[in-house]
């Protein structure tokens, strides 16, 4: 894995505002910036070839354009060109595995879009073995609200989305916010009698379940300000409800076996339609 974020490039704005995001990422955690534009029908230059040169026209254009304005915001940044003769999904998730996070602009889809995985930008988060950061351009120029949410499920190990949250929150200077939905059953929504006490008993319980697993995280990231939450709704309504005052939302996207296919489940699904800002969807175990 290289020392480098890599950003997604095609020309559009949303993927521009990807790029700005990144290079301030890139900043911050002191690593490289590599700008990927992959085009199929890319032709290698030669010597006396003027029609290859042509031909790559725009694809050079929309690299250099992005390079000539983050040097110019960000003159201490290393800044590297990528130019891919391939197609977009399989450059981008080969990128990505280099990479330590890839960053690629984002329009929104629709339910039905998001269902049938007919966006890039979906592939690669199904796939990706790095965390894959999605910025939408509407939201990139506004202001920072100074924290960042990391929603958690507490089943199952999430070593890769606790870590990519602490790094992110202390190379920031923010807290972070943890969160954890779960849908109330009967028992918590009864207020008589024996219900209102089950109902305690499983708030409190989940709260000490959230506590055990942030604990390790806490020692090894003691100067991170952390405030945890259980809410007691659906986790995708609980994280994306969080995540409206915040600068970044990060989510955990569970590895599947190549057979299976990309799967992403409702809280990845709700986080990159809905939030408010930019999200972050980690591959963990």
């Amino acid at each position: 894995m290289e020392q480098v974020v890599t950003v997604g490039l095609d020309g559009s704005a949303e993927s521009l505002a990807a790029a700005r995001w990144a290079a301030d990422e890139a900043e911050r955690r002191e690593l490289a910036l590599r700008l990927t534009h992959a085009w199929i029908l890319l032709s290698p230059p030669t010597p006396d070839s003027s029609a290859a040169d042509e031909q790559n026209y725009w694809a050079k254009r929309i690299v250099h354009d992005a390079h000539t304005e983050l040097s110019s915001s960000h003159p201490g940044l290393t800044i590297v060109e990528d130019l891919v003769a391939d197609e977009a999904e399989t450059a981008l998730l080969d990128a990505a595995a280099r990479s330590r996070m890839l960053v690629l602009g984002s329009r929104g889809l629709d339910p039905v879009a998001s269902f049938f995985l007919g966006d890039v930008g979906l592939h690669v988060v199904g796939r990706a073995e790095r965390a894959v950061v999605l910025v939408r351009g509407e939201r990139a120029a506004e202001q920072r609200r100074r924290r960042v949410v990391v929603g958690l499920s507490l089943h199952g190990p999430q070593d890769n989305l606790l870590e990519f949250a602490y790094v992110t929150a202390f190379t920031r200077g923010v807290p972070l916010h943890a969160v954890h939905g779960r849908k109330p059953d009967r028992a918590y929504t009864g207020v008589r009698g024996a219900g209102s006490d089950v109902a305690r008993d499983l708030a409190e319980q989940a709260r000490g379940e959230l506590e055990e697993v942030l604990r390790p995280w806490r020692e090894k990231f003691p100067r991170v300000r952390v405030v945890d939450e259980v809410r007691w709704e659906s986790p995708a309504r609980a994280v994306v409800r969080a995540a409206a005052d915040s600068d970044l939302l990060m989510v955990g996207r569970r590895k599947h076996p190549p057979a299976l296919g990309p799967r992403l489940g409702p809280v990845v699904q709700a986080a990159v339609h809905h939030a408010a800002c930019p999200v972050a969807v980690v591959p963990h175990e």
